[in-house]
């Protein structure tokens, strides 16, 4: 039978805190890491692109700015915030331009008259 009681946790002690010496000691490295035809500092990777399937949606305007997201393919990451905003600017242009276009007639908001019921 054991002693223990469920309750509270005792307090760690700043010596249980501490990290203990053999931490310190040396960290084998992988062959890899150790090898010295691999380049320490590689400059970044060129940009691969992602490949990202872009689905027609049958609207010409709003299909010409999905293509527009490939240009991102073949820049930096850090070019990538220009192209996302001038495809969001452009998606937010032909929603403004479909609000404005004339839609179906709306429904007057009084009821016709009732007079020629028999």
């Amino acid at each position: 039978m054991s002693d223990w009681t469920p309750g509270r946790e005792p307090e760690l002690t700043e010596a249980e805190y501490e990290i203990p010496a053999e931490a310190d000691a040396e960290v084998p490295v992988s062959p890899e890491a150790a090898d010295p035809a691999i380049p320490e500092a590689a400059g970044p990777a060129e940009p691969a692109p992602l490949e990202v399937v872009r689905t027609p949606t049958g609207n010409a305007e709003v299909d010409a700015q999905l293509q527009r997201l490939g240009d991102a393919d073949h820049l930096a990451t850090d070019g990538h915030i220009e192209v996302y905003e001038d495809v969001h600017r452009g998606l937010r242009d032909e929603l403004t331009a479909l609000d404005a276009r004339p839609g179906p007639p709306t429904p007057s908001g009084t009821p016709g008259s009732f007079d020629n019921r028999s």
